[in-house]
């Protein structure tokens, strides 16, 4: 075949192939215009491999995959058509929104640029220009906010970024990383899980899943995630140091449980003290160690200290039932019941058991108790006292407040010493009556059953209780001596 037939046959094959080709842009164009970009990235490929040094074509197919939110594969196509065509203004734009969409704001500044070099007045260029220069600062904003570790304001700017930067999976990740620092893993989970599902080896997503379950306190599911992601990226750092605080914060918190069951409560205290200092960021673990921390100062009889520990725990896990339980019965230990009742109340509020239930009413009955007079302490004795030693302490207490006793001293003196004269007499009017006895330690108030306690004769039970028939022929200034000197040798028997 002679050259010149061979030529004629390559631009009759070109232009049969050209005309081909604008058919199936045209066909691409009008799936296009209908949404349908899947057919539309169907036929601008068949139209790139028909003619595939046309830059229209690669911008075409750009656009489509820029809707079917393929950006990287659009950054490849707009690339092209500009390689292939420098001036072709389209394919800079395109090339500047997949980059900015990527998160990458410099590189689409340049290319916006090109555009506006090309087109001065163009009004899409010049409004991307100020995405791409809002995108950087909210960038700059975020990376002061993380080493400032004021998390609340990363989340905000990358909220703002993602809105140009929709497909930038760096700054998705590092608002899921400070969700999760935030306590947010719901949130956290989900976002690292939407990068997952588009991209299963990122290393920084897996990270995330690992970091939420760790941070959740379950450690070792957090520990495979965390290797995941070290098999996908081998020098990821925080993955490394996390892996390295689950598996350290795991074995500490069980010597201490098995110190702990062993009734070896000193060393179980200083392991989990020493738990609590590798990593501060872990709330939830954090709080479980506090309060089994404190659990172990209630078994030492550190009450004090125990309480401080549930009360930090509480306030790192403000849902932790356990936590309050634990402080609730230190404060009744102490006494303390107005505290305990508040602590029952929180818990029967979260849980509505019948073992809450009648804690809480425990305590309150002990609250109400509380507010009476205490006639075991008004006598000095135990609220497990024998009759005969109830009988030896009104005994005691009666002499020494005896109004007779200090008929010489001051009228404060002698008032004070009249009022507890008369309190040990109710007192052992009281605790020296089995029924009142059972209803007092009952919780139940005496005055319906007794009258006004105020109202009776405390020399009559005095009297009463020395003078045998009725108390007649008993006189204080006589027994004096005796008292002084007889009754502290206990020498008065029953």
């Amino acid at each position: 075949m002679s050259p010149r037939l061979v030529i004629s046959f390559c631009l009759l094959f070109l232009c049969v192939s050209s005309r081909e080709a604008e058919s199936f842009k045209e066909q691409g164009n009008a799936y296009y215009i209908k949404k349908d970009y899947s057919e539309a990235f169907n036929y601008y490929t068949k139209a790139i491999d028909m003619c595939p040094k046309n830059a229209s074509y690669y911008g075409n197919r750009a656009a489509t995959l820029m809707m079917l939110s393929r950006h990287r594969e659009a950054l490849e196509d707009s690339q092209q058509a500009v390689r292939l065509d420098d001036t072709f203004m389209k394919g800079h734009l395109r090339e500047g929104k997949c980059h900015l969409s990527l998160g990458n704001a410099m590189a689409a500044s340049r290319c916006f640029h090109r555009v506006l070099e090309l087109e001065p007045d163009n009004s899409q260029a010049q409004q991307e220009v100020k995405n791409a220069d809002s995108v950087l600062e909210y960038e700059k904003m975020a990376e002061i906010g993380f080493e400032k570790h004021d998390f609340r304001m990363v989340v905000f700017c990358m909220d703002r970024a993602l809105e140009s930067a929709s497909a930038c999976h760096r700054f998705k990740v590092l608002k899921a990383e400070c969700l999760a620092m935030l306590g947010r893993y719901p949130e956290a989970q989900s976002v690292a899980s939407d990068i997952l599902r588009m991209d299963a080896t990122n290393g920084d997503a897996l990270y995330v899943r690992g970091l939420c379950l760790y941070y959740e306190d379950c450690i070792d599911k957090a520990v495979q995630f965390f290797v995941q992601a070290l098999r996908m990226a081998p020098d990821h750092e925080k993955a490394r140091l996390a892996c390295r605080n689950a598996k350290a914060l795991k074995a500490k918190k069980e010597d201490g449980n098995k110190a702990f069951k062993d009734g070896n409560y000193d060393a179980a205290y200083e392991l989990y003290s020493e738990a609590l200092t590798i990593d501060p960021n872990n709330i939830k673990t954090n709080a479980k160690l506090f309060c089994n921390r404190g659990t172990v100062g209630s078994k030492l009889k550190k009450i004090d200290q125990a309480i401080e520990d549930c009360t930090k725990a509480v306030k790192l896990d403000e849902t932790y039932i356990k936590a309050y339980l634990r402080r609730a019965q230190c404060y009744m230990d102490k006494e303390e019941y107005d505290e305990a009742v508040r602590d029952y109340e929180k818990v029967y509020q979260t849980e509505k058991t019948k073992e809450h239930k009648h804690l809480l009413k425990n305590a309150q009955l002990e609250l109400k108790k509380s507010k009476r007079k205490d006639y075991y302490k008004v006598l000095g004795v135990d609220k497990d006292a024998t009759e005969d030693e109830i009988k030896k302490a009104y005994r005691k207490r009666a002499l020494m407040h005896h109004p007779d006793r200090h008929s010489s001293a001051s009228a404060e003196i002698q008032k004070e010493e009249e009022k507890k004269f008369k309190e040990v007499g109710e007192a052992f009017t009281v605790l020296s009556d089995p029924k009142k006895k059972s209803r007092y330690d009952s919780g139940h108030d005496l005055e319906d059953d007794t009258g006004n306690m105020g109202d009776f004769d405390a020399n009559n039970i005095f009297k009463a209780f020395f003078g045998g028939g009725g108390g007649q022929g008993y006189s204080f200034e006589a027994n004096q001596c005796m008292y002084t000197n007889s009754c502290r040798k206990q020498q008065y028997f029953f």
